[in-house]
């Protein structure tokens, strides 16, 4: 049986790295949705981008009940570099499409930080906020991939 500090460490890692990779998100989706062409699409990255920053309100409020007084994630070097990377591409002529094979790439590397929080032990009322979450953004990441397949032959 895991002590009070492990289960409050395993809490705050797992919660963090979800943070982290929801800020990433957050910018990744506001920047995609500015340079989108196709205004549904653009309105719609801009209300997740808006999502992701709700979600992690809810985990940064799960942290301070569980102690963490600050929390100051930013995001990731990998989130960093995929959005530089979608900046180029987009300066370069890549279009919507480009914009949104990057944005899956960003979905993808979400569900994947989701599922290994999932995989933690967790107290159940935060696994479902996590569960709940996860099944947004894989809704979100099948949304995007649809769209970026429509656009397969334009």
């Amino acid at each position: 049986m895991a002590t009070d500090t492990a289960r409050n460490f395993e809490l705050e890692t797992a919660l963090k790295s979800v943070i982290n990779i929801l800020e990433d998100g957050q910018k990744g989706m506001a920047e995609i949705g500015e340079r989108l062409k196709d205004e549904t699409l653009k309105r719609y990255f801009l209300a997740e981008s808006l999502k992701r920053a709700n979600f992690r309100g809810e985990l940064e409020n799960e942290l301070h009940r569980h102690g963490v007084p600050d929390v100051h994630e930013s995001g990731t070097l990998a989130g960093s570099l995929n959005r530089v990377w979608a900046d180029l591409k987009a300066r370069l002529g890549g279009g919507d499409r480009t914009l949104l094979e990057t944005a899956e790439e960003g979905e993808d590397e979400a569900k994947r930080v989701y599922q290994d929080a999932l995989e933690r032990e967790l107290p159940l009322p935060i696994r479902q906020v996590l569960m709940e979450q996860q099944t947004h953004i894989v809704m979100s990441h099948n949304f995007v991939r649809n769209h970026r397949d429509e656009l397969k032959g334009k």
